[in-house]
């Protein structure tokens, strides 16, 4: 298939463009190559997908109304994963209009260019923070998701309901994945396993919120991945048996289907700083501090749907994860 991969760039869209292209699928990546954070890590990405000859790469910013369309009506894709976006809790606070251009506008731009070029199914991500306020364990799919506690998590939600009215307007297949903190090899540098790192190499303290309490379903990238290529290859059909008296969020009477995707085992913070402890030989000096505005004290993913639907079923332990991703850091970065 040809395929069109946004954040190709950023380190999901990466891994997931690497898997594409492993298969021999054809991949056109699409990414702005921001600055909100390294922009060398985001070209060392590039440059192991480029040594693929099935794949090409387009400088674009998903708000760009000329030069998606553009893009869209030159490659004619046939299917698409949307994996760019603007990410992060804490700076949606600090920059919420960061988070309209990118993941609303550029969501909106993603629709169109599926509707008016003949995409047969649009793939997009969705992350575990739509859950915000809900305090039932395991979080379902198929529970209302009303209450974000951030503005990251809002537009989130709000490109659910995008593309749902996509799917019911205009039949395009979509599926959205709700990512369960992500980790692994070539991560992002605001996240937590790469800030404990790096800091703890340094003899630098690390901020430890929620007092080290949080429990997270931290998914490694590589289980991701396998559970977005499904997803890709597996078109949605509209859900005879929805009823609108009693609906169903996670279904339809449109093609679409929203699925969560992590590890479903939460893991305690404490114990994720104890394994990159452990991975580089250095104790952590923590501040420990309450829990952030807009986050969460804890995640855990039913996965159920999108292992009976794709046959998605994650693999890989946080013992093994972590170890990954530090051998990764050490290689790249060095101990200094």
């Amino acid at each position: 298939m040809k395929v069109l991969v946004t954040g190709a760039a950023g380190f999901i869209g990466s891994h997931a463009a690497e898997r594409l292209l492993a298969r021999g699928d054809t991949v056109v990546g699409l990414d702005n190559l921001s600055d909100y954070y390294d922009v060398n890590l985001k070209l060392a990405r590039l440059e192991r997908l480029k040594k693929h000859d099935r794949f090409s790469f387009a400088k674009i910013d998903l708000a760009d109304r000329t030069g998606v369309p553009a893009l869209f009506e030159r490659e004619r894709f046939e299917r698409v994963a949307h994996l760019g976006a603007q990410a992060g809790v804490r700076y949606s606070i600090e920059n919420p209009l960061a988070y309209v251009d990118s993941n609303l506008v550029g969501t909106a731009n993603i629709l169109e260019g599926c509707r008016h070029h003949g995409v047969q199914h649009l793939v997009y991500g969705s992350t575990s923070s739509v859950y915000g306020g809900n305090t039932k364990m395991p979080f379902s799919v198929h529970q209302s998701v009303d209450h974000p506690l951030s503005f990251y998590a809002a537009t989130k939600k709000a490109n659910e309901l995008m593309a749902h009215t996509y799917s019911s307007l205009y039949g395009l297949p979509t599926t959205g994945l709700r990512f369960f903190t992500v980790y692994g090899p070539w991560g992002r540098p605001d996240m937590a396993l790469f800030l404990f790192t790096k800091n703890i190499l340094a003899g630098k303290p690390i901020d430890v919120f929620n007092h080290g309490r949080h429990r997270r379903d931290f998914t490694y990238v590589d289980d991701i991945v396998s559970g977005i290529v499904g997803a890709l290859d597996h078109v949605p059909a509209p859900n005879p048996a929805w009823n609108g008296d009693d609906p169903d969020p996670a279904t339809s009477q449109a093609p679409y289907r929203l699925y969560n995707i992590g590890n479903s085992q939460p893991v305690e913070l404490m114990r994720y700083i104890e394994l990159i402890e452990q991975y580089v030989g250095q104790k952590a000096v923590m501040n420990l501090l309450p829990l952030q505005i807009g986050d969460v004290p804890a995640t855990w993913a039913d996965i159920e749907d999108l292992h009976r639907d794709v046959g998605y079923a994650p693999k890989t332990s946080v013992e093994v994860g972590v170890r990954r991703f530090v051998d990764w850091y050490l290689e790249y970065y060095g101990r200094a």
